[in-house]
């Protein structure tokens, strides 16, 4: 009697949430299959910068203090990095997800409408929800592009935000300037542009440096992805004054530890660590493209990410088939059945290093080629 009580007394937004499902369960996994290679999760396979790990040593001592709640050293040095952004244009969050989850606590209320297109990361629909919003999902085309003409054409009064991810989880397509150009143009919507994947792009796509034109236009960035630093959860935020204003009035404080400032500060200082981050990613990428695609059963979408969609249907198992026999192996892929968009005949995997993505393939071939 009491306890149901007790529930009645919660929020309805809250009470209809379902947990969002991720890659990386690492933990899940490990007392039962031992040592795993983890394919799921789409981090930097180099490891956190050692840079960002002597950051981290040198500032032990800070511990017994709280951190700095508005975590200006980091935003300065996000400042440098970005370059012709100021720190009063950016805030800093315990990962990307936290970062997402303050934005529809400021900007979406009850009844208010986001555009959502699927397949993509499953935290703007859960983020939308706890606000009280309503997300309306847009069914990428086959080649899982956007179609900025039908994205626009869903636009209307209630229409507080559209979430769109570049390049896009789980698909890694990658939307052009000119396409986010007219979207962003022709709303008065603010467009949340997910970029934490943009620095695996080879080419310049992001819209950060136009934040000062575009009043309507929110950029995520993140280090858990190219840094390597995933379980310190640093994200960040780039926009206009007026949004940051706005999402440092709605900010936990002491929101990001002080090992995780100390430690992100010290990666963005590491060149050398980036520039073999993207030459390894540019090269595992292509490699893996080329010899998934000779595999029997196997369509492979292309991919501007470190990680790579794949349609499994012809080979005669399903996601979570694969992914058991995978685990057999001691390797961890994505099960896509997850994502709104998408049934149960997909996966992704992440791009790993050679000696990695060698035993990927023959684990596969090995799998496919026996049923």
């Amino acid at each position: 009697m009491v306890s149901q009580s007790i529930i009645r007394l919660a929020r309805s937004e809250i009470k209809g949430l379902q947990p969002c499902i991720h890659g990386g369960e690492i933990w899940k996994y490990y007392p039962q299959h031992g040592n795993i290679l983890d394919f799921s999760s789409n981090t930097n396979p180099l490891g956190p910068p050692s840079k960002a790990i002597e950051a981290v040593k040198r500032n032990l001592w800070k511990i017994p203090f709280y951190p700095d709640s508005d975590s200006i050293s980091l935003r300065e040095a996000i400042s440098n990095y970005i370059g012709n952004v100021g720190t009063e244009n950016i805030i800093v969050g315990n990962g990307s997800t936290e970062v997402i989850y303050l934005f529809c606590e400021v900007f979406i209320r009850s009844g208010d409408e986001a555009i959502i297109p699927i397949p993509t990361f499953g935290e703007y629909e859960n983020t939308v929800k706890k606000a009280g919003g309503i997300p309306k999902y847009l069914k990428l085309d086959s080649s899982f592009r956007i179609e900025p003409e039908k994205l626009l054409r869903e636009v209307r009064p209630k229409t507080k935000a559209i979430f769109l991810c570049n390049p896009n989880n789980p698909t890694g397509s990658l939307i052009s300037n000119d396409e986010l150009s007219k979207i962003i143009e022709n709303v008065e919507a603010i467009v949340f542009v997910d970029e934490d994947f943009i620095e695996f792009v080879d080419e310049e796509v992001s819209l950060i440096s136009r934040i000062k034109t575009y009043k309507n236009l929110f950029v995520l960035r993140s280090f858990t992805k190219f840094f390597g630093l995933t379980g310190l959860r640093v994200g960040y935020g780039v926009s206009n004054e007026e949004i940051i204003k706005l999402l440092f009035r709605g900010k936990l404080p002491w929101n990001v530890n002080c090992l995780a400032q100390v430690a992100a500060i010290a990666a963005l200082q590491d060149a050398e660590y980036m520039e073999k981050t993207r030459r390894l990613i540019r090269e595992e990428r292509k490699f893996l493209l080329e010899n998934l695609s000779k595999i029997r059963g196997l369509k492979v979408f292309p991919s501007h990410a470190n990680f790579i969609l794949i349609d499994v249907r012809e080979t005669g198992f399903t996601s979570i088939q694969l992914k058991d026999e995978m685990l057999k192996r001691g390797i961890l892929i994505r099960d896509c059945s997850s994502f709104k968009g998408l049934d149960e005949y997909y996966i992704r995997i992440a791009v790993r290093t050679r000696y990695e993505n060698e035993r990927l393939l023959t684990a596969l071939r090995n799998i496919i080629n026996s049923s």
